[in-house]
């Protein structure tokens, strides 16, 4: 028996006894309230733990009940009942704070799992609060750190956002902590103990994305032997990542665009839809606007998917993390290498310091771990650091001769051409390693040099395959 109260707040009262009588089926306690206004006396009187509520009644609709409700202290997840015309309301209304919505007419087995979501969400609550003091007292949540101006306000939309179903976008250059903000999302969320799937978009050919995402059946094309299980149904009652979203071909994200509307999905080859239960958080180190203007990303599917967006910061922009960085990462690179580094000397921190960190926290990371790996004390020196490391520091908080020049009247490709082949050359022609800086694909990369019909675009696959197991 569920012992949790929901009231339930309709103006049509065939609607509201029936969806009461629906409700209160499933067992759970239920009360209703004929308006917004109404609806607001009872929430404080009864205090229930849902709040199923229309988008339009008279004296006071559901967006204003919603903000009301806020105001109290007393947290309720709110579901909104909307009409197919109001969607983009209801999606507003997630970014004000709503759990979730639902369309008329009301689709039963999606609203008793939501609610069971929803339930699971005031087991969350005091977790949640536990997060807040520690995030207090130490400047961390889940494997993100600090105590910045910047990441504490991560640390707000994070917490804000993971009760909730709401889609997230999540933007930032390459290395910055996309990926673990969205785990940090997804483990602050009810659906924790359900999958967490991750898929990169870039790193799967185009004739294969749409079998990995949404699966296929027996015989499906040429190569397809058996039934194959979609990142979708894997993730089923939990959350899935699309990283790098913008790579993504523009036919796959109009069925992603399906998926997320409808919640029904159908394999390759299938004559049947498949329902799925799934949060969607989505991930690009793009410009959305840019890539929505130059067609790689499709608008309606960025509106969706941008219901709440969090923005992560370059490393540059928060070097006050760096400490506290620098020691979660020895702890854990010397637990994971069984070595004995503890911390690094004050000349290395000052090294960290003034470096500018084109690849961002990954390139920290991938730094502390070599210093770890190598270092045979307790203190990381600057001979543990990779080769040229402080020199390529004095380089540039000397005079910066990395730095490009350019007269006004530079065209933007002209600047863009100058940009890429300069980060090519300071990576010895690891077009990898200078993707990654660039914050772009490696295949846009090769097009872009394709295209400048630079000496640098030519294939010579041992010289670079020599130049990345280097790393």
């Amino acid at each position: 028996m569920n012992h949790e109260k929901v009231l339930i707040v309709e103006d049509e009262e065939n609607e509201r006894t029936g969806l009461a009588e629906l409700v209160s089926s499933w067992g759970y306690r239920t009360e209703t309230a004929r308006d917004g206004s109404e609806g607001l006396e009872k929430a404080a009187q009864w205090t229930p733990s849902i709040v199923i509520t229309d988008m339009k009644m008279p004296r006071m609709g559901g967006i204003e009940l919603l903000e009301r409700l806020a105001e109290q202290t007393q947290a309720m997840a709110v579901i909104l009942v909307t009409a197919q015309g109001t969607i983009d309301s209801a999606v507003q209304a997630m970014r004000l704070g709503a759990y979730d919505y639902i369309t008329k007419p009301i689709d039963t087995q999606r609203l008793r799992a939501m609610l069971q979501n929803a339930s699971a969400l005031v087991g969350t609550r005091a977790e949640l609060e536990s997060t807040r003091r520690r995030l207090r007292d130490s400047g961390s949540l889940g494997q993100l750190r600090g105590t910045s101006r910047k990441m504490q306000e991560i640390f707000r939309l994070i917490e804000l956002v993971a009760p909730s179903t709401a889609s997230v976008l999540i933007t930032g250059a390459s290395g910055t902590g996309k990926e673990l903000v969205a785990r940090t999302i997804h483990q602050l969320s009810p659906r924790r103990d359900r999958p967490f799937v991750a898929i990169n978009c870039a790193a799967i050919p185009e004739t294969l994305i749409e079998s990995e995402i949404f699966g296929h059946e027996k015989g499906a094309f040429t190569g397809a032997l058996e039934r194959r299980t979609g990142c979708f149904e894997l993730a089923e009652g939990g959350t899935i990542l699309l990283d790098e979203i913008g790579e993504m071909p523009v036919g796959t994200q109009a069925k992603l665009l399906r998926v997320l509307e409808d919640h029904k999905l159908r394999r390759l080859g299938s004559k049947v839809e498949t329902s799925v239960d799934v949060r969607v958080l989505a991930a690009t180190n793009k410009i959305p606007d840019d890539a929505v203007a130059s067609g790689e990303l499709r608008s309606d599917l960025y509106y969706r998917l941008n219901v709440f967006n969090i923005h992560m910061p370059p490393l540059r922009e928060h070097k006050e993390d760096i400490p506290d960085l620098v020691q979660l990462l020895i702890s854990e690179m010397s637990a994971k290498h069984s070595r004995k580094a503890g911390a690094v000397s004050e000349a290395v921190m000052n090294l960290f310091n003034n470096f500018t960190w084109p690849g961002n926290v990954r390139e920290l990371r991938n730094t502390i771990e070599r210093a770890v790996i190598v270092c045979d004390s307790g203190m990381i020196e600057t001979k543990h650091l990779p080769p040229g490391f402080g020199h390529a520091i004095m380089r540039t908080s000397a005079h910066d001769p990395d730095a490009i020049r350019m007269g006004v009247g530079t065209t933007v490709g002209e600047a863009e051409k100058m940009l890429i082949l300069k980060t090519l050359e300071s990576t010895s022609n690891n077009k990898t390693k200078a993707a990654e800086i660039l914050g772009i694909s490696l295949k846009t990369l090769h097009n872009k040099l394709k295209e400048y019909g630079s000496s640098a675009a030519e294939t010579d696959a041992g010289k670079e395959d020599a130049s990345q197991s280097g790393q």
